[in-house]
């Protein structure tokens, strides 16, 4: 009774809608778990082997979505008999024999690949033969609108940087947005500005993401990959903080005192008395991914002529460091349930007549630095000032009883608005990100940060940690239990305890959401303090 309750109260909900509500019912309810399972549990697969990039398992994996596209007989990559998206990659794995020094007066020190160090970018095409300054820069942040500017009073050209991971301390929402992360702790951004700069090379000290070693040496002592035309010449490390003392030997600072004044808020920029020379050693390769793309065209005359993304990316770890004896990182939840979510969706809603043309991405590469989605908005099938937004999906909700929703992303754009309108519909509320997730769903992690840098409004909907069967802390401890034991290890795989009927009631909202932004007149906005905004317009201008 009670769930006929809540069908009823969503019908009187869609009544608005411009299709009839009796098929947008009859979709929503035909959503099914089972057909989430039937792709999970292949996608997931020890056949797949971990859909690492450039293997046989991720060749496997985009030929199983390409044929279920066509299945739903969505239309292929305009000019072009395939569904596939070619995207030339170049991969490298630094060895041990690269020698990293450190020169301080007249003495050398070889820091140890793997112990001391490990390339955050692999930097391939660099080489250091006579040592360089190394500057201090903070966090490494330029940021205008709160009048901040870490490279204010340093010249970098030609010099190697080394800063803090995360951003300034700050309870003022006018200030970095208080207690909330901004866009500017993203470390690829950091990069990006040092770069800009002139700057030969970065080093990251961790603070905030990566406190423990193993968790560092999980994430980078793998295979780097780029897209085949971006290999990098910068030299790009994270420094354990153990080693730390010898680039500040000699200096008008210690790294106990960087502490301190990070404690106090009170960081500035300095020049180190010690210089770096650095010769890498690299197993390289190079050869092609595959974004996985179907389309299924609107039907209003002046609308299909705009685009909504829906994504999900289908890549993982592939084969790795073995751990309890098993060597395969499946990437169960992360990522063949949200793609399998995706095809499902696509499957319903290719049964109905929708005004906007909706573009399915199962995106390669995430896992390697956005790759995939970055290729796209670098080479894209329909124009990006008519694509009016994205929903990524990456990760599916974990628990049935959800009484929350978390929209990454609602603060750059009017898209939270349409995510209100579902919450509304389901009886849901959307809640406001949290600390306790702040470090495992930042909104630069995952694809739609690309999507958003390219100007596209761009939000991920997860289940928040309202649940009417199990109370905060318990939902927060099953969170960080995957996280810290089965996130990017081989135990994300299909024995783990995953809720199928949680998948299918995500999905559901999913499809609300989608059906919304794809029958509405109005498109999605930038808000006009988004930092994105700027994007969008100038794709607007240059008609992108």
């Amino acid at each position: 009774m009670i769930i006929l309750i809540i069908y009823i109260f969503i019908l009187i909900q869609i009544m608005t809608f411009p299709q009839s509500s009796s098929n947008y019912f009859y979709a929503l309810n035909s959503i099914n778990g089972d057909s989430i399972k039937k792709h999970l549990f292949y996608l997931a697969s020890d056949e797949l082997q971990g859909r690492g990039l450039g293997s046989i398992g991720s060749e496997l994996a985009s030929n199983y979505i390409s044929n279920y596209f066509s299945q739903l007989r969505l239309k292929k990559i305009p000019n072009k008999n395939s569904y596939f998206q070619e995207i030339p990659m170049h991969g490298s794995k630094p060895l041990v024999s690269s020698e990293l020094i450190v020169v301080v007066d007249s003495s050398e020190k070889r820091l140890d690949y793997g112990l001391d160090y490990f390339l955050f970018k692999s930097g391939q095409q660099t080489f250091i033969p006579q040592p360089l300054e190394i500057i201090f820069v903070g966090y490494g942040i330029v940021a205008p609108e709160f009048d901040y500017n870490d490279y204010q009073s340093v010249d970098v050209e030609g010099k190697v940087v080394i800063y803090l991971d995360g951003e300034p301390y700050s309870e003022d929402p006018e200030f970095f947005n208080g207690k909330k992360y901004t866009r500017y702790s993203s470390v690829e951004l950091k990069r990006r500005t040092a770069i800009s700069r002139g700057a030969a090379g970065t080093i990251l000290i961790p603070m905030e993401n990566y406190t423990n070693w193993a968790d560092v040496k999980r994430d980078f002592d793998i295979e780097d990959v780029n897209l085949a035309y971006d290999l990098s010449s910068n030299l790009s490390l994270i420094i354990n903080p153990k080693s730390l003392e010898i680039f500040f030997e000699g200096s008008d600072y210690s790294y106990d005192d960087l502490i301190k004044m990070h404690l106090k808020n009170r960081i500035h920029s300095f020049k180190l008395k010690s210089k770096l020379k650095f010769k890498g050693a690299f197993k390289e390769r190079s050869f092609i991914e595959r974004n996985v793309i179907g389309i299924l065209s609107g039907t209003d005359k002046k609308l299909k002529d705009s685009y909504l993304i829906v994504s999900a990316h289908y890549d993982h770890l592939g084969i790795g460091k073995s751990i309890d004896g098993d060597s395969i990182y499946n990437g169960a939840l992360d990522n063949a349930i949200g793609v399998a979510v995706m095809l499902e969706l696509a499957r319903v809603l290719s049964q109905l007549e929708l005004k906007r043309t909706i573009i399915f991405i199962a995106t390669t590469g995430e896992e390697r630095g956005l790759l995939g989605a970055k290729y796209y908005t670098e080479n894209p099938l329909f124009p990006l000032y008519k694509t009016v937004a994205n929903l990524n999906i990456d990760g599916i909700a974990l628990f049935r009883d959800f009484n929350s929703l978390i929209v990454l992303g609602k603060e750059f754009s009017n898209l939270g608005l349409f995510a209100e309108q579902t919450a509304k519909r389901f009886g849901l509320k959307i809640e406001d990100i949290q600390d306790e997730i702040m470090n495992f769903g930042v909104f630069s992690n995952s694809d739609h940060f690309a999507f958003a840098q390219a100007g596209i409004p761009s939000v991920i909907i997860i289940e928040g940690f309202e649940n009417k069967s199990l109370t905060r802390d318990e939902v927060k401890q099953e969170f960080m239990n995957y996280y810290e034991n089965y996130y990017h290890t081989p135990k994300d795989d299909l024995k783990q305890n995953i809720d199928l009927i949680a998948a299918e009631r995500h999905a559901k909202i999913l499809f609300d959401f989608i059906y919304n932004l794809a029958s509405s007149i109005e498109a999605p906005e930038w808000f006009s303090d988004s930092p994105f905004l700027q994007n969008y317009l100038r794709n607007l201008a240059e008609k992108k």
